[in-house]
C-alpha cells in the first residue's frame, strides 16, 4: 500500500471517530482543547531529532486543530508532515482506537491502513521493554489525558519515562489541556496503596497538564535516576489554564464533556455494588442498582463493545439520571452521590451480607479516608475538609512545575 493511502485511511479513521464523539453533549467544547496542543509545535523537535527512528505513544484522541488549514489532524499526520520517521506506536489502556473496554487486555491490535506496528502498554506489558525499543532513537508521548489520578495514562507516562531513562532514549512529551488542569481536590495517595490506578502521592484531581506532570515525576525523583532522563516538554500554544478545556473523549465510556466532569466523583462506585451506566447509552451519567428504591428512572446494562461484561448485566437497575444535572469540571469532587448510596445500602441491612466497598476502593481513593470516614459517620463535607492540609502541601510541590 502506498504511503499516501496509508495516511488517507488514518484521516478517515479520525473523521469517523470525530463524528461519533460529536453525538454527545457539549459537543462544541470538545473542539476547543485541540487548538492549543503541543503537537502543533512539533516542528520544535523535528529538526533537532532529524533522522531519528521514532516511537509514538498515542491514540485516536490525539487530535489537533491545524489553524493553517482549518482542519482537525492527528498527531501522526503532523509528524509525517514534519518529516519524522514513525516506526512504532505504543497504545495505552483502551488501545489506539479507544475501542477496548476498561481493563480489557489488548493483543495484536491492528488499525486498517495505519501501516505501523502497535504495541499495547497495558496488562502484563505496561512498560516498554529494551526489545521494544531496540530500533527506536526517540519516544514521543502524546495522549489526551483526563487529569484524574486513577485514569491510567499518567501511569503509562511514568513507565515510559522509566523505560526511556533505562535505555538512554530521549523522551518528548507533547502537552495537552485537560478539563481538570486547574482543579486540585481529593485525598493524597498514600504510598502503601500505590498501583496502576495511582502511583504517586498526588490528590485525585492534581490540577496539572500531562506535560507538567511529567516534569513533576522527573523533578521529584519518582522514577529511579530521574536526573538522567533526557526529557523535553513541548508546551501548549496560547493556553489559559483558567478556562476549562475539553477534547475528544479519550476512552469509550467518556462520551461527552458532562460525563467527563462527573467521572472523578462517580468512579468510586466502581468499588461498590452500584452501576454508573457502563453498558448503557449514558456511562458516567447515571447511577443505579437492583437494590435501590428509586422508581422514576431505571436502566438495564447490556454487553456492548465498550463494556462487554458490565456490572448488573441484563438486570434492571433503579437509580438516578444525572444527564440534566448542571455539573462542571471546575466543581471538583462531589462525594454526596456516594454517601447517599452508602447510607441507603446500610439502612437496608445489606452491609451484613456484603460490604458496600470492596478492596478496589482503597486503590481508587489512595487510602481509606473515604470509606472509614463514612463508616465513622462523617459527612461528605467533613471528609473533604480532612484533605485540606495534604492538598496545601501538594500545591507547593505542584507550583514548581506549572507551565501556564
Amino acid at each position: 500500500m502506498q504511503r499516501k493511502d496509508t495516511w488517507l485511511k488514518v484521516a478517515l479513521t479520525i473523521t469517523v471517530l470525530f463524528f461519533f464523539f460529536k453525538q454527545g453533549k457539549c459537543q462544541s467544547s470538545y473542539t476547543q482543547a485541540s487548538k492549543y496542543t503541543g503537537a502543533l509545535n512539533l516542528d520544535r523537535i523535528s529538526t533537532k531529532f532529524k533522522g531519528y527512528r521514532c516511537a509514538f505513544v498515542t491514540h485516536a484522541a490525539s487530535v489537533n486543530f491545524d489553524r493553517a488549514t482549518g482542519k482537525e489532524v492527528h498527531t501522526l499526520d503532523l509528524a509525517r508532515r514534519a518529516g519524522m520517521d514513525v516506526s512504532l506506536i505504543f497504545s495505552p489502556e483502551h488501545g489506539f482506537a479507544a475501542s477496548y473496554s476498561a481493563g480489557e487486555l489488548i493483543n495484536g491490535e491492528k488499525v486498517e491502513g495505519l501501516g505501523i506496528p502497535i504495541v499495547s502498554l497495558y496488562g502484563s506489558h505496561k512498560k516498554p521493554t529494551s526489545s521494544d525499543l531496540e530500533e527506536v532513537d526517540l519516544v514521543v508521548f502524546d495522549l489526551q489525558d483526563v487529569g484524574v489520578r486513577f485514569y491510567t495514562y499518567i501511569s503509562t507516562l511514568t513507565y515510559v519515562m522509566e523505560a526511556c531513562r533505562e535505555n538512554d532514549i530521549p523522551l518528548v512529551v507533547l502537552d495537552r489541556p485537560n478539563p481538570f488542569a486547574n482543579v486540585v481536590d481529593g485525598p493524597i495517595l498514600e504510598k502503601e496503596y500505590s498501583s496502576f490506578v495511582g502511583m504517586h502521592p498526588v490528590p485525585v484531581l492534581y490540577g496539572m497538564t500531562i506535560g507538567e506532570y511529567a516534569l513533576m515525576v522527573k523533578g521529584e525523583g519518582w522514577i529511579p535516576q530521574s536526573d538522567k532522563l533526557n526529557l523535553y516538554v513541548i508546551p501548549c500554544k496560547e493556553y489559559n489554564r483558567q478556562e476549562v478545556q475539553f477534547s475528544y473523549p479519550p476512552s469509550p465510556n467518556l462520551q461527552n464533556a458532562h460525563a467527563v466532569s462527573l467521572y472523578p466523583s462517580l468512579c468510586f462506585f466502581e468499588a461498590t455494588p452500584v452501576s454508573i451506566g457502563r453498558g448503557t447509552e449514558a456511562p458516567f451519567e447515571v447511577i443505579g442498582a437492583p437494590w435501590m428504591d428509586e422508581e422514576n428512572f431505571s436502566f438495564i446494562p447490556m454487553s456492548v463493545p465498550s463494556a462487554q461484561n458490565p456490572k448488573f448485566r441484563n438486570q434492571e437497575c433503579h437509580g438516578i439520571d444525572l444527564r440534566e444535572l448542571p455539573f462542571e469540571a471546575r466543581s471538583g469532587l462531589d462525594l454526596r452521590f456516594l454517601e447517599n448510596a452508602f447510607r441507603e445500602y446500610q439502612s437496608k441491612g445489606l452491609e451484613e451480607g456484603s460490604p458496600f466497598f470492596d478492596a478496589f476502593m482503597s486503590k481508587l481513593s489512595g487510602g481509606n479516608s473515604i470509606e472509614q470516614g463514612f463508616r465513622n459517620g462523617l459527612s461528605s463535607f467533613e471528609i473533604q475538609a480532612s484533605w485540606k492540609p495534604g492538598i496545601m502541601v501538594f500545591k507547593m510541590t505542584r507550583a514548581k512545575y506549572l507551565l501556564y
